[in-house]
């Protein structure tokens, strides 16, 4: 049987990583897959993370399952740092909480809830997204539809457009929204946008979606969470995905969340049964340590005020590496205004690069990033800038 399949094409953000494992240039440069790096390349690990590993280890006395929703420790500090501890949906228990592996199985496991409890909803879906959102929510039955979002000629946000496919989405479908730090292009409303969008959703009856993968990223942690406040004060429901991957550096303990907001505590309990009954029919019960880890953190003042200082340090080096390759670039000589790079928020960036180049830049200097022109800007340091600013300028000419 196995002689009949056909060779499955390489992802196309992760097989940008195997390729550059493979290749053997000194002087390589992966803009590919979204993850951090410090000034010396490394993916570091948090000092607050070493930290809290230490005492889990130290006080761990079993191995047992957790709930097939997680930890109840770790939903409730999840939902203190999303929506803020003193918001009245925390409060009044409108808000529910389950661990997943990961952003993505967080994402899969609304996608199934969506397919079991709303059956004929589509899921939309911003030009261009996170190439894996509609890969997720397919293998769940769900269909897609696109909204407009990047505007290439500003290298900004279509927001009259966004506003105009909204004001046509049918009522009950769903609308995927990226918290902050939207992936691949880093541009994002702003609050007075954010507002306009919050009431759009609440006048066509539409259930937000908000991925949620890189709170901290942006501004702060509280600040980047104001497109998510915006539709909570409109009193709508919705879901939000968090992932811990980027903000704790927790990125192969796989530690993510679905939470969900309601209009009252019941049926917030009754959405997550329903929830914990696709969990259990995709992996059971999540995993322990990560979820352990970032509990214990936000758990401790002393470890929180530690993890803000780090997350604050990884943020200032991506945002001094935006400013340093505008300026490198311009000081190559390179007619193209990219100044808006400086602009945008979190580890992405639309560079306007095309496919062709993209596959120069590869093919030619060992420099990898995704063929849509989306560069992760954490990958670049003080080192390889000017190198890589050479190249580009290279390909541009």
């Amino acid at each position: 049987m196995f002689e009949s399949i056909a060779l499955a094409p390489s992802d196309p953000i992760l097989g940008l990583n195997d390729a550059f494992a493979k290749d053997a240039n000194p002087e390589k440069i992966n803009l590919g897959v979204g993850v951090f790096q410090d000034a010396s390349g490394t993916t570091p690990i948090l000092a607050c993370v070493k930290e809290a590993e230490r005492r889990l280890v130290a006080g761990e006395t079993s191995k047992g399952y957790l709930a097939i929703s997680g930890s109840p420790q770790y939903g409730r500090q999840v939902a203190k740092l999303v929506f803020g501890a003193d918001h009245p949906a925390v409060a009044e228990g409108r808000v529910a909480t389950a661990h997943t592996p990961g952003g993505t199985g967080g994402l899969r496991v609304a996608a199934d809830f969506i397919k079991h409890n709303f059956p004929v909803a589509k899921i939309w879906m911003s030009e261009p997204t996170w190439p894996n959102h509609p890969t997720v929510s397919r293998a769940a039955g769900v269909e897609t539809a696109t909204y407009p979002y990047f505007d290439a000629a500003t290298n900004g946000l279509a927001f009259d457009k966004l506003l105009a496919a909204m004001r046509e989405i049918p009522q009950g479908d769903v609308l995927l929204l990226h918290g902050c730090c939207h992936n691949p292009t880093g541009v994002d409303p702003t609050a007075e946008q954010w507002s306009a969008i919050a009431d759009v959703v609440d006048q066509r009856g539409l259930l937000p979606l908000v991925d949620f993968a890189y709170q901290g990223f942006g501004t702060s942690i509280v600040e980047d969470a104001a497109g998510l406040r915006a539709l909570l004060d409109t009193g709508v429901e919705l879901l939000v995905v968090s992932s811990f991957s980027k903000n704790f550096g927790l990125y192969n303990e796989r530690v993510g969340a679905l939470s969900l907001v309601a209009r009252s505590a019941a049926a917030a309990a009754a959405v997550l049964s329903q929830v914990k009954v696709c969990i259990r029919a995709n992996y059971s019960n999540p995993p322990s340590h990560g979820a352990a880890i970032v509990a214990t953190i936000l758990a401790d003042a002393a470890l929180t005020a530690q993890w803000q200082q780090e997350l604050a340090a990884m943020r200032d080096r991506i945002n001094a590496m935006r400013k340093l390759f505008v300026e490198t670039l311009a000081a190559k000589g390179i007619d193209r205004d990219f100044s808006f790079i400086s602009q945008q928020r979190g580890m992405f960036s639309f560079s306007g690069l095309t496919r062709e180049q993209v596959e120069r830049l590869k093919s030619d200097y060992a420099i990898y990033a995704v063929g849509s022109g989306r560069i992760n800007v954490a990958g670049m340091t003080e080192s390889n800038m000017d190198r890589l600013c050479a190249a580009i300028a290279a390909v541009l000419r």
